[in-house]
């Protein structure tokens, strides 16, 4: 089996990545030098192996913890032309119930509940009900104040400009709420968002969710309905998330990346970026730094 085995560095490993990925050829023995896709940052190995898994193995027992990220899958059909990705801890860096939480004094309740829900430890929508209920009676207008305050991931812009020049189509699907969401998605580009609706009555929130709730398996779902949609095959789709609930999307992806995760995810998910930012998704396809959009 043809493979390739990419390496990308956060901030602290690229001073040592050049020797780290020298020190790799040699123990794989790969019969060719580092192919860079953006210089002391990210490079490929191409390599002809049977078992993907001790192949990654040996590079992350090499590496020792030195901030890169190491994934490893088929050469062929690498670039694809679906992105489906999470909104909260992914494309943005907020948990947007826990901030709404902050501007009521009531994060430490909110927070708990999502980190049990993140970790796998209890249901998703139940997490979801209770943590909204929490929030009954507040004025919406703290939900404007909550939007201003969103900060989008480094590397999110150029993620899905990137792959939208070259073609792919895109999607935000949220176990949060459209009034986050769809703001995101307009601005980034995204074709579709997929979130959850918060109630509200004469200008507060109700405590409540707008059946049907987006939870794990929705996710799932619609990362295969739109690779239906664009007539495309699930090994032609990428998806990103964080969280637990991401995990069947994850799974469902020709490449299901788990973006700095929480640790059940980071367990189970076969491929995942703790040290990159966003653009270690186009590293991962194969793109190089010029052809990244600013």
């Amino acid at each position: 089996m043809r493979l390739v085995l990419t390496l990308i560095a956060g901030l602290r490993g690229r001073s040592s990545l050049p020797r780290l990925a020298s020190a790799i050829v040699e123990a794989l023995k790969i019969g060719c030098e580092p192919m860079w896709l953006a210089p002391d940052e990210a490079c490929d190995l191409v390599l002809d192996a049977t078992c993907p898994v001790r192949v990654e193995e040996t590079a992350r027992t090499l590496i020792k913890g030195a901030g890169i990220d190491v994934l490893v899958q088929p050469i062929a059909g690498r670039r694809k032309h679906l992105l489906v990705a999470d909104l909260e801890s992914t494309i943005i860096e907020n948990e947007m119930l826990d901030d709404l939480a902050e501007r009521l004094g009531i994060r430490p309740r909110v927070a708990e509940i999502t980190r049990r829900a993140m970790n796998g430890e209890i249901d998703f929508v139940a997490a979801l009900q209770a943590r909204v209920a929490l929030l009954k009676g507040t004025g919406a207008r703290v939900l404007k104040e909550a939007a201003a305050q969103i900060r989008l991931t480094p590397g999110a812009r150029a993620l899905v400009a990137t792959m939208q020049r070259a073609g792919a189509a895109t999607a935000l699907v949220s176990g949060g709420f459209t009034v986050f969401a769809e703001p995101v998605g307009a601005a980034l580009g995204f074709d579709r968002v997929v979130a959850n609706r918060l109630d509200l009555v004469r200008g507060r929130i109700a405590g409540t969710v707008q059946p049907p709730i987006v939870t794990r398996d929705t996710k799932r779902e619609a990362l295969l309905t739109l690779t239906a949609e664009f007539g495309l095959a699930p090994a032609q789709t990428i998806a990103v998330g964080d969280g637990a609930n991401d995990l069947p999307m994850l799974a469902a992806a020709g490449i299901g990346i788990a973006f700095h995760p929480k640790p059940v995810v980071a367990e189970i998910a076969r491929w995942r970026l703790d040290q990159a930012d966003l653009t270690g998704l186009l590293y991962a396809q194969g793109y190089r730094k010029d052809e990244i959009v600013a």
